[in-house]
């Protein structure tokens, strides 16, 4: 059996084919990615004198997936260089290159003939040994694999990605009757630490578990919306975030998908159910007329929205005209958002009784049912199935989670009264006195299970601040941040301020975090579990004492937090900060000066400080360029004014890394900082980061002198600054800012070359926060992004 994967092979090189292959290169795995040979000439391919023997004619269809990778939104790529990784080749000439992968995902249209001479093919030319999956929404995996040889049987499996393959975290593996178990455990494992999913084990069943229970309670919304006679937008104003579901909450998430998908999804269903279920599964009529005119959403341009100029409108499903979008607001639903804790929210909406709790209750309770009935028919328990919609369909509560948070005996007691019975085994469960389906305490998190409560299994990578708080308690806490004692001998600085935001509080518990570690510690972990690592400095403060001329508290606040970032950076002790999401200006500034960064890959690194009128005031236009001059090859005579040019020019583009890997490019990241591929395991990783650097006889590094490039190079970063000025690309007051920047890293008024300390930089980095504060123009900025949430170009 494939002890590792090393190199893979996708077949199908649609979106979804090209997806994977992109993502098995995020990792590093070498992909050959094949489709078949086209039986014409495109009129690009005739001008060209090019003929169907040709062998660019032959790849068209991969090659052309492959460039159609760069161009995607959200980008598949982490790296535009692992672009490089991926080789195309056709199902006719390449065949014979199956021999050399490891795994081979078939990725060709959902029709089960097309499948099985695809897998004969494969199976005349894969090695003894490789994986075969296929990544179906739908189609049994057992029949997929009748008639193939032993060794392939032993070999193969479903491997259900969900789209964006980068982006989405569910990974179902469904194993068949012949599956090697050894096989299924190293796929699980490989899923999720190599490749960074949530992987769940499903049954073969139609449409496994995710697409089941979603598909199945989306068309349950949309029947009730038309009985209730709601409108489009005003059941996707009440079923996204404020009931712990994605922005895109109902009909958006459709459009996202597209309508086609969607219906082809709901038919694997109907066509292979019976009774009450069938008819769930058949969508309204409108919805068909809707796929016949070929409004399928966003890729169409016009399905339960559509956009003209600069507004959207919904869809009237009875006219199939569009209009003016709806908002349903009712006393239930102010409730909810005064309501603390998603728990209380659900609760005010769904036991209300005004239009917004009847519908949610309508959608919510036979949704919740549906799963329940279905366990142990798509999957073995109700961990499963939570994970699955959690990381599938991006559900803050899976349907057992939500159940518990709503009251299990209350919501049980309603449904009877409608009408609305839940499977035996739930009502047997109150009856034993089991009023939740988990608990959690001293002993860990529990899930029930045939008259019991089970352990929920968890990789040992997976670390909850929120349970190891419950278990040992905090070291100490303010209103920004706790230190926490994360096991073997490793300390965590978490923050929890409002959206992380750095003020005076955090940057206490960084200094006291630092301090007790020196004492009592073998290192620190920074890092925290909340939407967001850092998205920078408490704006809404500073401007605040701007506004009232407070200008020595802003530098009394500014020195501290450049102070506190200079004892991270020399601390006796390592210091790991483990960086995720939106980790911006401060949360940048915080993961600089650190022994080491480990990031997860989802990581939107930059200094964005020139976006509210500002550059950085925490050491990090100090700290970047110092990262840049140590990834130097050492003794070589580099282009120092180079350095300094590309790092004015991250910074005052306010350059985001788009992915931990674009971070590296960006030089957020060196050679000796490490990437998390698994979200889930970031902690863990940060962890033994710490262990390691202790274990190797960390040292705090030696203060050293910092080569800068003086005046010269002063007015050298500037000629781009004042060639965009003069262009109309940059206003006057970009131009001051970048006269500001440039200042701070050339060293000042000094002769190229000269080598200063980092307290000068630091100095003369403070001097020039503080002066752009005082701008009435960079106050405007900020405020602008405090109330719109984006950038003022003024």
């Amino acid at each position: 059996m494939v002890q590792q994967i090393k190199k893979a092979a996708v077949i199908g090189s649609g979106v979804m084919g090209s997806g994977i292959a992109a993502h098995l290169a995020n990792v590093g795995i070498p992909v050959l990615l094949l489709d078949i040979v086209p039986n014409e000439l495109t009129e690009k391919e005739k001008l060209q004198g090019l003929t169907l023997q040709d062998k660019q004619v032959r790849n068209r269809l991969s090659n052309e997936a492959i460039k159609k990778l760069l161009k995607q939104k959200p980008a598949p790529l982490t790296s535009k260089e692992n672009l490089q990784l991926i080789r195309a080749g056709n199902l006719e000439d390449d065949l014979a290159q199956l021999n050399e992968v490891d795994w081979i995902i078939e990725v060709v249209v959902e029709r089960l003939d097309i499948k099985k001479k695809v897998f004969e093919q494969i199976d005349l030319h894969r090695k003894q040994g490789s994986i075969v999956s296929s990544n179906t929404s739908g189609i049994s995996i057992e029949a997929m694999a009748e008639g193939r040889s032993d060794d392939f049987q032993k070999h193969f499996l479903g491997t259900h990605f969900f789209n964006p393959p980068r982006y989405l975290k569910l990974l179902e593996i469904i194993p068949t009757k012949k599956t090697d178990e050894n096989v299924l455990a190293f796929m699980k494992q490989f899923g999720e630490e190599v490749l960074g999913k949530g992987v769940v084990e499903a049954k073969d069943t139609p449409n496994f578990i995710a697409n089941r229970i979603g598909t199945y309670g989306l068309l349950v919304t949309v029947k009730e919306m038309m009985k209730g006679g709601y409108s489009v937008g005003e059941v996707d104003s009440i079923t996204g975030p404020l009931i712990g579901r994605p922005k895109s909450a109902t009909f958006r998430t459709l459009d996202v998908v597209g309508l086609d998908t969607f219906l082809h999804v709901a038919k694997n269903v109907y066509d292979q159910v019976e009774g009450s279920e069938k008819d769930v599964f058949d969508p309204p009529a409108f919805m068909k007329t809707l796929l016949e005119e070929k409004r399928l959403g966003s890729k169409t341009g016009a399905g339960f929205y559509k956009k003209v100029g600069k507004e959207i409108l919904e869809l009237n499903y009875e006219t199939l005209e569009y209009g003016e979008r709806k908002k349903l607001k009712t006393a239930a639903t102010e409730m909810a958002k005064q309501a603390k804790g998603l728990k209380n929210k659900l609760k005010a909406l769904l036991y209300s009784e005004d239009k917004a709790g009847q519908l949610l209750w309508n959608i919510s309770a036979p949704t919740l049912v549906y799963s329940a009935q279905l366990r142990g028919e798509i999957a073995d328990d109700i961990v499963a199935i939570d994970r699955a919609m959690k990381w599938g369909f991006g559900w803050q509560l899976g349907p057992f989670e939500m159940w518990d948070a709503i009251g299990v005996k209350q919501s049980v007691e309603k449904m009877k009264k409608q009408g609305l019975n839940p499977p035996q085994w739930v009502e047997e469960m109150l009856e034993k006195g089991f009023e939740s389906f988990y608990k959690k305490d001293k002993d860990g998190h529990f899930y029930y299970a045939q008259g019991e409560y089970r352990p929920v299994e968890e990789n040992k990578k997976v670390i909850h601040i929120a349970s190891l708080k419950e278990a040992k308690g905090v070291i100490k806490k303010n209103s920004g941040a706790s230190l926490i004692d994360l096991g073997d001998d490793v300390a965590l600085l978490e923050f929890h301020s409002p959206n992380n935001a750095i003020g005076l509080d955090i940057i206490q518990m960084i200094n006291f975090a630092v301090e007790e570690v020196e004492k009592n510690y073998k290192g620190l972990v920074i890092g925290n579990q909340g939407k967001n690592f850092c998205v920078g400095a408490n704006l809404a403060m500073i401007l605040m004492e701007a506004q009232d001329d407070n200008y020595f508290e802003i530098d009394m606040v500014v020195r501290r937090f450049q102070e506190a970032m200079m004892k991270v950076k020399y601390s006796s002790k390592p210091v790991v900060s483990a960086p995720f999401q939106m980790t911006l200006g401060g949360g940048a500034e915080v993961c600089l000066p650190t022994a080491s960064i480990q990031a997860a890959s989802e990581t939107y690194m930059g200094l964005v400080e020139v976006g509210v009128g500002l550059i950085p005031g925490g050491g990090g236009n100090k700290e970047l360029y110092i990262k840049h001059l140590d990834s130097m090859p050492k003794g070589t005579n580099f282009d120092l004014q180079k350095v300094a040019n590309k790092v004015f020019e991250t910074i005052a583009t306010a350059k985001v890394s788009t992915s931990a890997e674009e971070a590296r490019t960006n030089g957020f990241l060196n050679q000796y900082d490490g990437i998390s591929m698994n979200a889930d395991h970031l902690l863990s990783d940060a962890k033994q980061k710490v262990i390691s650097l202790f274990d190797a006889g960390y040292r705090a590094p030696v203060k050293k002198k910092i080569p800068v490039v003086g005046e010269s190079g002063y007015a050298t970063m500037l000629l781009g600054a004042q060639s965009m000025h003069l262009s109309g690309y940059a206003s006057e007051h970009d131009l001051k800012i970048a006269k500001k920047l440039a200042y701070v890293l050339s060293g000042g008024k000094v002769p190229f070359g000269t080598e200063v300390d980092e307290e000068y930089l630091l100095e003369i980095e403070r001097e020039a926060f503080l002066s752009l504060i005082g701008e009435p123009k960079s106050q405007q900025r900020m405020q602008h992004m405090l109330v719109k949430g984006k950038p003022l170009r003024n």
